[in-house]
């Protein structure tokens, strides 16, 4: 796997957004995705992030959350997010905090 070999795509007819290995054959490759429920017409709530363990280390996760968001923000949507990958990725990147809102417990 090549880092040009990864592509990541929203796939809102599931909630997700996913990372695709496109160099893995003549079709892409699921070999992660941040998933999302959307709780009202405002917010969109991460609720569970998973990259596949062949492909752990390389950033995936942080790079498919990162798209995730600056396409939540392109929308003109907020983010909760109950995942708890992307709640610390958030606690670090805080170039996304002004769109953070609170959530409760589930």
């Amino acid at each position: 796997m090549s880092e040009s070999s990864i592509s990541y795509v929203h796939v809102p007819e599931l909630h997700r957004y996913e990372i695709r290995d496109d160099a893995a054959g003549s079709e892409p490759v699921l070999v992660g995705f941040t998933e999302y429920r959307l709780p009202d017409d405002v917010h969109v709530d991460f609720v569970h992030t998973e990259v596949d363990d062949s492909y752990g280390g390389r950033g995936l996760a942080g790079q498919v959350v990162a798209f995730a968001l600056a396409d939540v923000r392109e929308r003109g949507l907020r983010i909760q997010a109950h995942c708890p990958y992307v709640v610390d990725w958030l606690s670090r990147h805080t170039e996304f905090a002004d769109l953070v809102d609170p959530v409760d417990p589930v």
